[in-house]
């Protein structure tokens, strides 16, 4: 329905469409500049349940829109929809049927072509969404011998109890069938979130310390990585040992390539698992950077336990705090003489962050330090006070 009414607003424009059907978004992004298209749009929820579904937009060049450029077409929307005086040609609709097999080939060729993956047993999360057709049959065509779940999307179903943001599924799964990892993307494919053979949690950080430290290692390192606010101070600190330089941007994947590209570096990550490698793609895709980790793993026969155990995470705690009639409780008083008192009860190297999400209704915080003790301690204490005065 969404797709229809989008479709039918762009062609009233008098612009044409190329349809693919339910692709990742990471490939409306490749289909984008291979088709030399104006622009790219998709149709997503991202890594949330399908009534947060919106458009993500991409340049003719591949990269997402900037913030700028957002606002603008927001505030178009509030423009008549169709004016017959203004427009006296329509767009013609077109479809591509082999779009799928085109980014298929596109992400198998980011890896030396001589690569098996007949050793690895994977497990697949696909979130029920639009990697459902598309990952098992690019690792399966690798050799690997591939077990999947979650991959029967209805449209409703999309990240619900599953994909990155829900690992317990897969962690169990990976554990029973005795394999050696499992990926899980989030519903529109441009997040991954590892498991590791004993059921370890591998995040973007971890990931991209993976990368970043064989990018080293084989002199294709151009600068260094870029990462956020959020990034752990463990891989922050780990880069600085091994001489890789850090910078740390606002959340989000859009700042993390906006400054990659200002830094004229390759390589950029979230926490939550966009992972940005320029000299790959042009916006962050979870096949593409599983990918480089399973080569890595071939190329220093290691397991991803022990390649993600050469960098050590500070302790942290994520909270979302829902927020009542939108109740924006971050300037209340006594909340901020509570997290001044924290930062002084964790000591140095440690971290209180906050901030309001941009997609749902919410404030997010991170607690951050050496001693995970006190970094529970500070999380349970920030929840109570947030239940008090978030009402």
């Amino acid at each position: 329905m969404l797709q229809y009414a989008l479709e039918f607003g762009i062609l009233s424009k008098g612009v044409s469409t190329y349809l693919v059907g339910c692709i990742p978004t990471p490939a409306i992004a490749y289909l984008t500049k291979s088709l030399n298209a104006s622009a790219g749009i998709i149709i997503s929820a991202s890594h949330n349940l399908f009534h947060d579904n919106g458009v993500k937009i991409f340049f003719k060049n591949g990269s997402k829109i900037n913030s700028e450029t957002e606002i603008l077409i927001e505030n178009m929307l509030c423009d008549p929809l169709y004016d017959s005086s203004y427009v006296k040609i329509f767009g013609y609709s077109h479809k591509i049927n082999n779009a799928v097999e085109k980014y298929i080939s596109f992400c198998k060729n980011t890896i030396p072509k001589n690569v098996n993956l007949s050793k690895f047993t994977i497990v697949l999360d696909c979130a029920n969404g639009s990697t459902y057709n598309i990952a098992p049959k690019i690792f399966k065509d690798l050799g690997a011998n591939v077990i999947t779940a979650s991959v029967f999307p209805n449209g409703v179903n999309i990240n619900k109890n599953s994909g990155s943001t829900h690992t317990v599924q897969l962690k169990k799964l990976v554990i029973l069938n005795q394999a050696d990892l499992g990926l899980a993307f989030d519903g529109d494919g441009d997040r991954i979130i590892m498991i590791d053979h004993l059921g370890n949690q591998v995040n973007g950080d971890q990931i991209i310390y993976i990368i970043a430290k064989q990018y080293l290692k084989n002199n294709k390192l151009n600068g260094g990585v870029v990462g956020t606010l959020m990034t752990n101070m463990g891989v922050i600190l780990g880069l600085k040992k091994i001489g890789i330089p850090f910078f740390a941007t606002n959340v989000g994947d859009r700042y993390i390539y906006q400054t990659i590209k200002e830094k004229n570096w390759i390589l950029g990550a979230e926490q939550s698992g966009h992972i940005i490698l320029l000299d790959k793609h042009s916006t962050g895709d979870g096949i593409i950077a599983s990918l480089q980790i399973l080569f890595i793993m071939i190329k220093n026969n290691l397991s991803l336990y022990c390649l993600s155990n050469q960098v050590t995470l500070f302790p942290q705690i994520l909270l979302n705090i829902f927020l009542k009639k939108n109740n924006n409780f971050i300037n209340n008083i006594k909340f901020q003489s509570l997290i001044e008192k924290s930062k002084h009860f964790l000591g140095k190297s440690s971290r209180i962050l906050i901030r309001k999400s941009g997609t749902e209704s919410c404030i997010r915080i991170m607690i951050e330090g050496k001693n995970y003790s006190k970094v529970k301690k500070i999380a349970y204490k920030i929840l109570h006070t947030t239940d008090l005065i978030n009402i």
